[in-house]
């Protein structure tokens, strides 16, 4: 495995790649321990702890990749890139969540750096990045890194053009999309997250 230390402003600690399977738990128990308003802006609402860690279990099974900073051996912040697979448009998606113990310490800035030189590796194209309309550190930050964000009942979905970077470096915005584009997307977006939810609560899964 890469570990990579860092020391941005007061945060020590180390960013690296988890193993699928068998580091399940870190993931789980760093998502479980984000605070109500941390846990609505990860995931766009009130979610109880059965599903973070029916989600958890799913990121494990389902290709994704989870870079995590870890302070003494405890994950206190995570970015997942989320296969192509997953998404109806087949773009792949990425998310990110910082304990409030490890935030204003530049680990959110090196985890979307280590997450792009990834998507990169795996000659993505673009990403697509949804968070809640009121996370204005999330959305400062994609948009340092060239995501063109719209907004849309609570929400922002934008998408990373990575043919515009040099790799894991902030680019420029990227042009704006359409007004059509840009519904188009979030429609697909929404269908995906209640389809997952549906599915993880046992509804329309194939009998």
């Amino acid at each position: 495995m890469n570990h990579d230390s860092i020391s941005l402003t007061s945060a020590r600690g180390t960013v690296r790649t988890l193993s699928q399977q068998e580091e399940l738990p870190l993931l789980r128990d760093h998502l479980l321990r984000l605070d109500r308003t941390s846990r609505h802006d990860r995931f766009h609402g009130f979610i109880d702890d059965s599903f973070i860690r029916r989600y958890a279990e799913r990121c494990a099974n389902d290709g994704t990749v989870i870079i995590a900073y870890f302070e003494d051996g405890v994950v206190r912040g995570a970015a997942e890139l989320h296969p192509p697979e997953q998404s109806p448009d087949a773009q792949p998606e990425i998310a990110f969540s910082v304990e409030r113990s490890a935030r204003r310490k530049g680990v959110g800035t090196t985890l979307f750096r280590k997450l792009i030189a990834e998507a990169h590796a795996k000659g993505y194209a673009s990403l697509r990045i949804t968070t809640g309309a009121q996370n204005d550190a999330m959305r400062a930050l994609a948009t340092k890194f060239g995501a063109q964000l719209t907004f849309r009942h609570g929400e922002s979905t934008g998408s990373i053009d990575l043919t515009e970077q040099h790799q894991g470096e902030p680019a420029p915005a990227v042009a704006p999309v359409t007004p059509v584009e840009a519904a188009r997307a979030i429609v697909d977006m929404n269908r995906a997250y209640w389809r997952m939810v549906m599915q993880m609560s046992g509804w329309g899964r194939a009998a």
